[in-house]
């Protein structure tokens, strides 16, 4: 399948390790329905556990950095960046970054399902059409944000 650069992604889902992980902790990424669904999911989950950080539109606050918009997720961590370190080229990228490190006050607390829907509110809100495939480990690592 052919993949899309998206350079204007340029942010992060707040921010997420798959060797910290495993690959265990994707493998549970199968609930149903396309990335349209899991955005709808992703919105309240968003506002539930990021928006408090990240602000209401994902458009960053002093707390944390933006996840929506051309300052959102750049390919290298920001020089005062406190928990990021490493680029983000893939959606994927972001996906390990923030289930390991995110909500920042409990780390790695949601289920995979709702770190890809997270992802996919995000995607959808940065300009990406996720509606016609599921957010998972696979497509994740197809989507090239830099």
């Amino acid at each position: 399948m052919p993949t899309k650069k998206y350079g204007f992604l340029h942010v992060a889902l707040a921010g997420a390790a798959t060797l910290a992980l495993g690959a265990s902790a994707f493998a549970s990424a199968d609930k149903a329905g396309t990335g349209t669904e899991q955005a709808t999911r992703g919105a309240e989950l968003y506002g539930k556990h990021c928006a408090s950080c990240h602000g209401k539109s994902g458009e960053g606050t002093k707390k944390a950095p933006p996840v929506v918009g051309k300052e959102a997720l750049p390919l290298d961590p920001r020089p005062t960046a406190k928990v990021r370190k490493e680029q983000f080229h893939t959606a994927q990228d972001v996906a390990k970054f923030v289930a390991t490190k995110m909500p920042g006050d409990k780390p790695g607390s949601l289920t995979a399902d709702q770190y890809y829907d997270i992802l996919a509110f995000d995607l959808k809100a940065n300009g990406v059409d996720v509606s016609k495939k599921k957010i998972d480990p696979t497509t994740a690592a197809e989507i090239k944000l830099h």
